[in-house]
């Protein structure tokens, strides 16, 4: 008679570092001050630049991909129009989107975060600000951004574009156009939340926050239809006193 397996699953022991529960005050003290440097470094480095619009996607495709090609692509456009590209300052789509501005003139922005793996600042960018923590990256990338084109993109993105669409929803941030670009990728993502309207966690209304296209043309006129209609750009005066190079 054979022996029946046992199929109970190992949990694997938590290091003890994430048992101790609240750090020492100082401690949380010296975070709370790190992360209010990081914000300043922030907003100082963005306070002068362009108008943006970011592009999010994924960090692992080459040059030799389309969605590559596309976001270099909308690099160029966003230039022409005389925004800065923002992107996370990353390889991949985020190096496309930089390069595509960077190559035809345009102000070219990286926010980048530390991280073991995959992530430094590819060579296109102009101004880079680097990150340890990724909800201050969120930040900056959505303060400073009048559109938001979604590309292609594993969790990272994914995390970008539901919270972007949760601010614009919840009207904590202006209704700026949100692109989602790539029919095929996105479609089954697209299939899902029609399923969510249809359970009622989310209002049909909230379908027309997003455009899905792979018409380059018609999201780029999407966001300018509504950028160029609704917003004012003033130039911002540097402070010496703020030091502030004049």
């Amino acid at each position: 008679m054979s022996k029946k397996k046992n199929s109970q699953r190992i949990i694997p022991a938590l290091s003890p570092v994430y048992l101790d529960g609240p750090k020492p005050r100082i401690s949380e003290l010296a975070f709370a001050w790190n992360i209010f440097v990081q914000f300043i470094k922030g907003f100082r480095t963005m306070h002068f630049s362009a108008p943006c619009i970011t592009v999010f996607g994924s960090a692992r495709f080459d040059e030799n991909h389309k969605y590559y090609a596309a976001a270099r692509e909308f690099g160029k456009r966003i230039a022409e129009m005389g925004f800065a590209t923002l992107t996370g300052g990353g390889p991949g789509i985020m190096e496309a989107a930089n390069r595509g501005a960077f190559e035809n003139g345009g102000e070219s922005i990286g926010c980048n975060i530390k991280l073991p793996f995959e992530q430094k600042p590819n060579p296109y960018v102009q101004t880079s600000i680097t990150f340890s923590y990724f909800f201050i990256r969120k930040v900056v990338l959505v303060k400073y951004s009048y559109a938001f084109i979604i590309m292609p993109g594993g969790f990272g993105t994914m995390d970008e574009f539901f919270e972007t669409l949760t601010l614009v929803q919840t009207k904590t941030i202006h209704g700026f156009p949100i692109v989602l670009y790539g029919t095929e990728y996105f479609g089954p993502l697209m299939e899902y939340i029609e399923f969510m309207a249809k359970e009622g966690t989310i209002s049909p209304d909230d379908m027309k926050l997003v455009l899905v296209t792979d018409d380059m043309d018609q999201a780029i006129e999407h966001i300018k239809s509504y950028v160029l209609g609704n917003y004012k750009i003033k130039k911002r005066k540097r402070i010496w006193w703020l030091f502030e190079k004049i």
